[in-house]
Protein backbone atom coordinates (compact mmCIF):
# COMPACT_ATOMS: atom_id res chain seq x y z
CA UNK A 1 0.00 0.00 0.00
CA UNK A 2 3.08 2.38 1.18
CA UNK A 3 4.29 2.09 -2.72
CA UNK A 4 0.61 1.31 -4.56
CA UNK A 5 -0.52 5.03 -3.26
CA UNK A 6 3.20 6.46 -3.20
CA UNK A 7 3.08 7.54 0.48
CA UNK A 8 5.90 10.14 0.99
CA UNK A 9 5.79 9.99 4.66
CA UNK A 10 3.95 6.97 6.78
CA UNK A 11 3.00 7.43 10.63
CA UNK A 12 4.51 4.53 12.74
CA UNK A 13 6.07 3.69 15.85
CA UNK A 14 9.94 3.53 16.12
CA UNK A 15 10.02 -0.55 16.22
CA UNK A 16 7.76 -0.58 12.93
CA UNK A 17 10.58 1.35 11.10
CA UNK A 18 12.46 -1.69 9.28
CA UNK A 19 8.50 -2.02 7.70
CA UNK A 20 9.21 1.20 6.34
CA UNK A 21 12.88 0.75 5.30
CA UNK A 22 12.17 -2.36 3.30
CA UNK A 23 9.36 -0.38 1.29
CA UNK A 24 12.44 2.26 0.79
CA UNK A 25 14.81 -0.14 -0.90
CA UNK A 26 11.79 -1.96 -2.95
CA UNK A 27 11.02 1.67 -4.41
CA UNK A 28 14.99 2.62 -4.68
CA UNK A 29 15.28 -0.48 -6.55
CA UNK A 30 12.51 -0.39 -8.99
CA UNK A 31 13.46 3.52 -9.72
CA UNK A 32 17.07 2.35 -10.31
CA UNK A 33 16.53 -0.24 -12.31
CA UNK A 34 13.82 0.54 -15.03
CA UNK A 35 16.00 4.39 -15.00
CA UNK A 36 13.04 6.29 -13.49
CA UNK A 37 14.31 7.92 -10.78
CA UNK A 38 12.00 10.04 -9.02
CA UNK A 39 8.63 7.56 -9.63
CA UNK A 40 8.13 6.06 -6.23
CA UNK A 41 8.92 8.16 -3.41
CA UNK A 42 11.09 7.10 -1.03
CA UNK A 43 8.98 7.05 1.73
CA UNK A 44 9.87 8.85 5.74
CA UNK A 45 8.88 8.13 8.67
CA UNK A 46 6.61 9.79 10.86
CA UNK A 47 7.77 8.92 14.68
CA UNK A 48 6.63 11.38 17.16
CA UNK A 49 9.86 12.94 18.37
CA UNK A 50 9.10 12.70 21.73
CA UNK A 51 7.01 9.64 22.37
CA UNK A 52 7.61 6.86 20.20
CA UNK A 53 6.59 4.08 22.46
CA UNK A 54 3.84 3.73 25.20
CA UNK A 55 4.47 0.50 27.45
CA UNK A 56 2.17 -1.84 29.45
CA UNK A 57 0.17 -0.64 32.14
CA UNK A 58 1.48 -3.98 33.79
CA UNK A 59 5.16 -4.43 32.63
CA UNK A 60 7.15 -0.89 31.68
CA UNK A 61 9.73 -2.78 29.23
CA UNK A 62 6.86 -4.03 27.04
CA UNK A 63 4.95 -2.27 24.69
CA UNK A 64 1.38 -1.55 25.08
CA UNK A 65 -0.43 -4.13 23.39
CA UNK A 66 -4.15 -4.82 22.62
CA UNK A 67 -2.73 -8.86 21.76
CA UNK A 68 -1.78 -9.01 25.62
CA UNK A 69 -3.96 -11.23 27.11
CA UNK A 70 -4.75 -9.10 30.19
CA UNK A 71 -7.15 -5.75 29.33
CA UNK A 72 -5.45 -4.28 32.03
CA UNK A 73 -1.96 -3.94 30.50
CA UNK A 74 -3.69 -0.94 28.26
CA UNK A 75 -6.29 1.61 27.59
CA UNK A 76 -8.91 1.51 24.66
CA UNK A 77 -10.01 4.18 22.79
CA UNK A 78 -13.76 2.37 23.69
CA UNK A 79 -13.08 2.06 27.33
CA UNK A 80 -15.38 3.81 29.58
CA UNK A 81 -14.76 6.68 32.49
CA UNK A 82 -15.03 3.24 34.71
CA UNK A 83 -12.89 1.04 33.09
CA UNK A 84 -10.04 3.53 32.38
CA UNK A 85 -9.59 4.52 36.45
CA UNK A 86 -9.84 0.83 37.49
CA UNK A 87 -7.07 0.33 34.96
CA UNK A 88 -4.85 2.91 36.13
CA UNK A 89 -5.36 1.96 39.90
CA UNK A 90 -4.68 -1.22 39.22
CA UNK A 91 -1.35 -0.16 36.79
CA UNK A 92 1.61 -0.94 38.15
CA UNK A 93 4.07 1.65 40.04
CA UNK A 94 6.18 1.52 43.01
CA UNK A 95 5.82 1.07 46.65
CA UNK A 96 7.94 4.09 47.34
CA UNK A 97 7.12 7.83 46.99
CA UNK A 98 7.94 9.26 43.39
CA UNK A 99 11.48 10.24 43.22
CA UNK A 100 12.72 13.71 42.46
CA UNK A 101 14.65 12.65 39.15
CA UNK A 102 14.89 10.50 35.74
CA UNK A 103 17.91 8.74 37.36
CA UNK A 104 15.91 7.35 39.78
CA UNK A 105 12.77 6.67 37.94
CA UNK A 106 14.76 4.70 35.03
CA UNK A 107 15.48 1.68 37.75
CA UNK A 108 11.21 1.71 37.77
CA UNK A 109 10.12 1.33 34.24
CA UNK A 110 5.95 1.05 35.21
CA UNK A 111 6.57 4.38 37.36
CA UNK A 112 8.41 5.75 34.30
CA UNK A 113 5.74 5.31 32.17
CA UNK A 114 3.16 6.22 34.43
CA UNK A 115 4.67 10.06 34.39
CA UNK A 116 5.67 9.68 30.87
CA UNK A 117 1.97 9.54 29.61
CA UNK A 118 0.90 12.18 32.25
CA UNK A 119 3.27 14.47 30.93
CA UNK A 120 2.57 13.94 26.93
CA UNK A 121 -1.10 14.05 27.80
CA UNK A 122 -1.11 17.35 29.80
CA UNK A 123 1.57 18.46 27.09
CA UNK A 124 3.72 19.17 30.04
CA UNK A 125 8.13 18.63 30.29
CA UNK A 126 8.49 15.04 31.85
CA UNK A 127 11.31 17.23 34.33
CA UNK A 128 8.56 19.64 35.83
CA UNK A 129 5.76 16.63 36.38
CA UNK A 130 8.35 14.93 37.96
CA UNK A 131 9.73 18.28 40.11
CA UNK A 132 5.74 18.68 40.75
CA UNK A 133 4.93 15.53 42.42
CA UNK A 134 7.98 14.51 43.88
CA UNK A 135 7.96 12.79 47.01
CA UNK A 136 4.01 12.39 46.47
CA UNK A 137 2.79 9.07 46.10
CA UNK A 138 1.79 7.10 43.13
CA UNK A 139 -2.14 7.24 43.81
CA UNK A 140 -1.69 11.38 43.30
CA UNK A 141 -0.43 10.55 40.05
CA UNK A 142 -3.03 7.83 39.19
CA UNK A 143 -5.84 9.94 39.96
CA UNK A 144 -4.78 12.67 37.66
CA UNK A 145 -3.89 10.72 35.37
CA UNK A 146 -7.31 8.99 35.21
CA UNK A 147 -9.10 12.40 34.77
CA UNK A 148 -7.20 13.46 31.72
CA UNK A 149 -6.57 9.74 30.30
CA UNK A 150 -10.91 10.09 30.79
CA UNK A 151 -11.01 13.55 29.21
CA UNK A 152 -9.14 12.33 26.32
CA UNK A 153 -10.35 9.04 25.30
CA UNK A 154 -13.97 8.90 26.84
CA UNK A 155 -15.33 11.26 24.21
CA UNK A 156 -13.41 9.42 20.98
CA UNK A 157 -15.59 6.18 22.44
CA UNK A 158 -18.40 7.90 22.44
CA UNK A 159 -17.83 9.06 19.14
CA UNK A 160 -17.03 5.40 17.55
CA UNK A 161 -20.20 4.39 19.30
CA UNK A 162 -22.10 6.78 17.52
CA UNK A 163 -20.42 5.74 14.33
CA UNK A 164 -21.01 2.34 14.83
CA UNK A 165 -24.51 2.67 15.20
CA UNK A 166 -24.96 4.33 12.18
CA UNK A 167 -24.18 1.17 9.94
CA UNK A 168 -25.52 2.62 6.51
CA UNK A 169 -23.27 6.06 7.09
CA UNK A 170 -20.27 3.64 7.60
CA UNK A 171 -20.80 1.47 4.18
CA UNK A 172 -21.24 4.53 2.81
CA UNK A 173 -17.69 6.17 3.33
CA UNK A 174 -16.68 3.05 3.39
CA UNK A 175 -17.75 2.99 -0.12
CA UNK A 176 -16.56 6.26 -1.28
CA UNK A 177 -13.06 6.32 -0.02
CA UNK A 178 -13.20 1.97 -1.72
CA UNK A 179 -14.02 3.81 -5.01
CA UNK A 180 -11.43 6.76 -4.57
CA UNK A 181 -8.37 4.43 -3.66
CA UNK A 182 -9.33 2.38 -7.20
CA UNK A 183 -8.94 5.36 -8.88
CA UNK A 184 -5.79 6.09 -7.25
CA UNK A 185 -4.35 2.66 -7.66
CA UNK A 186 -5.29 1.46 -11.23
CA UNK A 187 -3.38 5.19 -12.37
CA UNK A 188 -0.60 3.92 -10.53
CA UNK A 189 -0.94 -0.11 -11.35
CA UNK A 190 -1.19 1.33 -15.25
CA UNK A 191 2.27 3.50 -14.84
CA UNK A 192 4.04 1.00 -13.50
CA UNK A 193 3.25 -1.73 -16.40
CA UNK A 194 4.29 0.69 -18.60
CA UNK A 195 7.79 1.21 -16.54
CA UNK A 196 7.93 -2.82 -16.74
CA UNK A 197 6.84 -3.08 -19.89
CA UNK A 198 4.11 -5.42 -19.71
CA UNK A 199 1.95 -2.32 -21.67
Amino acid sequence: DILLYKATHVPVGADQKQHLELSRDIAQKFNNDFSCQDFFPLPEPLIPKKISRIMSLRDGTKKMSKSEESSYSRINLKDTADEISKKIKKAKSDSEPIPDNIKLLEKKPEALNLLTIYSELTQNNLEKVISELAGKEYSVLKTKLSDVLISEITPIGKEIKKLLDNKSHLKNILKKGSEKANIIAEENLKNIREKVGLI
